[in-house]
């Protein structure tokens, strides 16, 4: 990747003691758009339901943006029906001259008109996630792909709560957490909170709530979500409609009518209602490694 004067300067201590964080140009300031990140532990079913709550969106009339933000870009699969090249890959192609660009070359409409981006990632072991998702919002300004949009979500990479991932927090009104009903599910949550209330110091991101996405029961979330104060809103049920919708390259607002997909496509509405119409900005004390251990780890 070659370097340039724009790349975001890395900043000591403002964000925690000791930390180092990339800052955006705060002119890359998303305005108009109501900005979402969705976090949660990897393999979670953060990409479908990031894409399900941009078809619920784009259901309720938003005009609707969703970028992944992560190496494998599959986040925007089940909107657009494949994989889709990277704004890093193109950039590339261009020797980062965005100006040779057009949005086509990197946006595709997907389901219900979404548009869907895949920012992509540095090469492993290589770069910084917070570039990448610098440029990508930097790319999208220069072509006003952000002037018309009601809703844009981020849909970032695991658990990883490093300065780089921890960019699209710069940009967010409220983040998401996706996670199960399960000790590793809700540790990993402990740390994406710590990660956004130690951004929500010098940025707007406040955290929103979680998702209980895949579960059959909802108790351990609910009881870490009492201790630290925090709130679920809302519950996506273990069923294999969510699974066979990704085999299909699909979102649930595409599949039959199914009991259980209408069921969920109901929650996701609701989730999208929920959030698009302002949510409390929560901010709950993360707790300590053992304390957690002791409320939900092993006998």
């Amino acid at each position: 990747m070659s370097p340039r004067d724009d790349i975001p300067v890395l900043h000591r201590g403002q964000d925690g003691e000791g930390s180092v964080q990339v800052h955006q140009d705060s002119s890359m300031k998303i305005e108009g758009a109501k900005v979402f990140s969705v976090y949660g532990k990897g393999g979670i079913g953060k990409s479908t339901t990031s894409s399900n709550l941009s078809a619920a969106f784009a259901k309720m009339g938003k005009r609707v943006l969703q970028i992944g933000c992560d190496p494998k870009h599959d986040s925007t699969f089940t909107l657009t029906g494949h994989l889709q090249p990277t704004v890093i890959d193109i950039l590339k192609e261009v020797d980062f001259h965005p100006e040779e660009l057009r949005p086509e070359d990197f946006m595709t409409r997907g389901w219900g008109g979404v548009m869907c981006v895949e920012a992509g990632g540095p090469p492993a072991g290589t770069g910084c996630g917070g570039y990448v998702v610098g440029q990508t919002v930097k790319l999208l300004k220069q072509h006003h792909m952000l002037e018309d949009t009601d809703v844009v979500i981020f849909d970032v990479l695991g658990d990883v709560v490093c300065g780089g991932f921890a960019a699209p927090l710069q940009h967010a009104d409220r983040a998401l957490i996706v996670t199960a009903n399960d000790f590793d599910s809700i540790y990993a949550m402990n740390r994406i909170i710590a990660a956004v209330q130690a951004k929500s110091s010098n940025y707007k991101v406040r955290l929103a709530g979680c998702v209980a996405n895949r579960s059959k029961d909802t108790n351990e979330v609910d009881r870490y979500c009492e201790t630290v104060g925090f709130q679920r809103i809302a519950h996506m049920p273990d069923v294999d409609a969510i699974r066979r919708s990704r085999l299909k390259k699909k979102t649930l607002f595409e599949m039959d009518d199914e009991e259980d997909i209408v069921r969920c496509r109901a929650e996701y509405i609701r989730l999208a209602e929920t959030l698009y119409n302002g949510t409390e900005a929560l901010a709950p004390a993360p707790m300590e490694d053992r304390d957690i251990f002791e409320l939900l780890g092993f006998d």
